[in-house]
């Protein structure tokens, strides 16, 4: 059996949960988007940020961008087109005050950390480009949470494309962790005239990256990828065009690594070999 080691307090403290002494925090909900983008001749690429090693959460780990749901991301006033939210909790099994601020946290979070909005003036439209400093000065007040999205997206006459996002995953912060998050995976296309830029921030680095490259570099101990970005990463190198990945039917399965006692180690116990640099 293999698996991540927890040492030091954390395997501490895994041992006492599995004992009784302990109890898991709560999960936070939250959401992460991958962004996707086709580039003939290197085909399907997935926008990767590097989180800094200062961060309380996945510190130096490439990951997706995504975060907690604000409170206010359930906002009824905001201006929705696509899937209702009633459709989303259907997928993920969940509440529908929930999958509504799940979709939101998705948008929300991919703009704060991207600079790319799934947002437009219309229900067939997306916005063209969100390098302008007026834009930066509202990214910025979305991270400090002195704008609500609802109010952003109001103050620009604008409506969240929720039929931009497909549902992809379902993970859960092991029980050890005194950080948790209940994160649903969405993906999504970079929209046609939009980019993504290094916004700063949590991250220190940000790649477009095709899956294979991103695997083999996990491999070598390039870079870092936690279980649940390896798995997402290998399940979309599997597909040969963005159309493809976004066409994909998926039953979305909620997983929770276990934590487990093994050789007198506590581990986090996976379901499959990552390989290297996954943890």
């Amino acid at each position: 059996m293999g698996g991540i080691p927890l040492r030091g307090e954390l395997g501490e403290r895994a041992r006492d949960i599995l004992a009784g002494r302990a109890e898991p925090v709560p999960a936070r909900d939250a959401a992460t988007v991958v962004l996707l983008r086709e580039t003939p001749p290197r085909g399907v690429e997935v926008y990767l940020l590097r989180r800094t090693a200062s961060m309380a959460f996945a510190a130096g780990a490439c990951v997706f961008p995504g975060g907690s749901v604000d409170p206010r991301d359930a906002d009824h006033a905001l201006a929705w087109a696509g899937p209702p939210p009633a459709e989303w909790a259907r997928v993920f099994r969940t509440a529908e005050g929930t999958a509504r601020g799940l979709v939101c946290a998705a948008v929300r979070e991919t703009f704060e950390e991207s600079g790319v909005l799934l947002a437009g003036p219309s229900e067939r439209e997306v916005v063209a480009d969100t390098t302008g400093d007026d834009w930066e000065v509202d990214r910025l007040a979305l991270i400090d949470r002195s704008l609500s999205f609802a109010d952003f997206l109001a103050r620009r006459s604008l409506v969240l494309r929720a039929d931009l996002l497909r549902p992809w995953g379902h993970w859960i912060t092991p029980e050890a962790e005194p950080r948790r998050f209940d994160t649903r995976f969405f993906v999504a296309a970079l929209p046609q005239g939009q980019r993504t830029r290094d916004v700063g921030g949590e991250a220190d680095q940000v790649i477009w990256v095709r899956p294979a490259d991103a695997l083999d570099r996990a491999g070598r101990g390039l870079i870092r990828l936690m279980p649940p970005t390896y798995r997402t990463i290998r399940e979309i190198s599997l597909h040969p065009t963005v159309a493809d990945v976004l066409a994909t039917e998926r039953e979305i399965v909620s997983y929770m690594p276990d934590i487990a006692e093994v050789d007198g180690e506590m581990r986090i116990v996976l379901d499959d070999d990552y390989g290297p640099g996954v943890g």
